[in-house]
């Protein structure tokens, strides 16, 4: 497995062709698959054959002793691989890496205005950072999911936490998207320090994730529904929708208007709410200009 990663941080655009051309069939790609036939994907010469370069030329491709083919070669494989728009938007960019590198340095922190946008949001929302950090999030985000606060990485928590597993209606679909989902977000800036280590702690830890991970399944950024079982309130039935800000991701989680679902978003506002105002009646404040600790009111009478 350590060899499978050096050579996908060192040649990453082998990998993925590798990777996808194993997911086409010989019918998918009109080839008569043969009773001898022992890869299930496509072979190397079939891919070139049918993206209409030299076979000599696509190996060296996938071997990576040509990194930069024309843009016309990989709309061809990006047809032969039956990719989307976004796989072949992500092909692209393993050609040319420096480009998509240069533009994910910026270090991530969540400005003033976003916390306070947070906090008059009346739904489940949160920041997340590109490699699927939790930056901040509201109090109806945590009353929605504890593993929503604040440190936290969605990718380990769905993977790795047992009570995500149990959270998630469809757990199996759930992952695909979130990996697909994960690889989309960082595209080829995969030598990052924090994506290298998620991956390399997922993939010793999560025989999902590397099964995953292989795949080199690509998806957008973008909203879509969910249904989840809360411990509290039971089933949810949810729509998600992911919003760019200033390099980073806004996470809202909402209901239909009038549902049960949004009804049952009301009672978690309301518990939300409720624990705030009694962590808030719980506290002490010292002024450390007072020089004295805090004391009980009466003490040592």
């Amino acid at each position: 497995m350590e060899s499978m990663n050096r050579d996908e941080e060192t040649n990453r655009l082998g990998a993925y062709l590798r990777a996808r051309r194993g997911l086409v069939t010989p019918e998918q790609a009109g080839i008569p698959a043969g009773p001898n036939r022992r890869v299930a994907g496509l072979r190397r010469e079939e891919v070139a054959m049918l993206a209409g370069i030299s076979a000599d030329y696509y190996l060296r491709l996938e071997r990576g002793r040509d990194r930069n083919p024309s843009a016309q070669v990989l709309a061809a494989l990006a047809r032969v691989l039956h990719l989307d728009d976004v796989e072949h938007q992500y092909l692209l960019e393993l050609a040319e890496p420096s480009r998509r590198a240069r533009s994910r340095k910026r270090a991530e922190r969540v400005p003033a205005r976003l916390h306070h946008l947070l906090a008059a949001l009346e739904v489940p929302a949160f920041i997340e950072g590109r490699a699927f950090d939790v930056l901040a999030s509201n109090p109806l985000a945590l009353a929605f999911s504890p593993r929503l606060r604040p440190g936290e990485n969605r990718l380990r928590s769905l993977m790795l936490d047992p009570e995500e597993r149990e959270f998630h209606a469809d757990w199996e679909a759930a992952t695909a998207e979130f990996v697909g989902s994960f690889r989309g977000s960082i595209g080829g800036d995969t030598d990052d320090a924090r994506t290298v280590e998620l991956v390399g702690e997922l993939s010793l830890a999560s025989a999902r994730f590397r099964t995953l991970w292989a795949r080199h399944d690509v998806r957008r950024l973008e909203g879509g529904t969910t249904v989840v079982n809360h411990p509290v309130v039971g089933t949810l039935h949810l729509h998600r929708d992911k919003l760019p800000v200033d390099g980073l991701t806004l996470v809202l989680y909402y209901a239909d208007v009038g549902s049960d679902s949004a009804e049952k978003l009301r009672v978690l506002a309301s518990l939300a709410t409720t624990t705030a105002n009694d962590e808030a009646d719980g506290l002490v404040i010292h002024n450390p200009q007072d020089g004295l600790p805090p004391t009980d009111e009466g003490a040592g009478q």
